[in-house]
């Protein structure tokens, strides 16, 4: 079953966007992934498939400058691999979806407030 994010992305009631740097966190991340979802390889990675059709991973190429320097202020002193995730959020206007309450944090230390926080399910 799910967890509350995948049926947040799952449900479609939202547009989701990513840099393609998912894909490395998602491979990096995999094997802690399926310690604390109980999920056997083989449905982690249906799961994935799914959601990953849920996601429209963003070009990277299209963010712009101005977004990428902003974000670079923004998370240089945080954590400089979130660079791309904040810089996609700021350039489509977005709100940006994090569990990470370090970044969250420094990021609103910064002035940055623009968060999605997901309903009750």
């Amino acid at each position: 079953m799910p967890n509350r994010y995948a049926t947040t992305i799952l449900l479609g009631e939202y547009s989701f966007y990513s840099p393609k740097f998912v894909f490395v966190e998602l491979f990096k991340y995999k094997e802690k992934i399926m310690k604390y979802s109980k999920l056997e390889e083989d449905e982690l990675l249906e799961l994935l498939h799914r959601l990953l059709k849920c996601v429209r991973i963003g070009e990277e190429e299209r963010i712009s400058e101005s977004s990428l320097n902003q974000a670079y202020e923004l998370c240089k002193d945080v954590d400089l691999k979130d660079i791309l995730f904040v810089a996609l959020t700021i350039n489509l206007d977005g709100r940006l979806w994090t569990s990470d309450d370090k970044l969250k944090k420094g990021l609103v230390k910064k002035g940055f407030t623009s968060f999605y926080e997901e309903k009750a399910l």
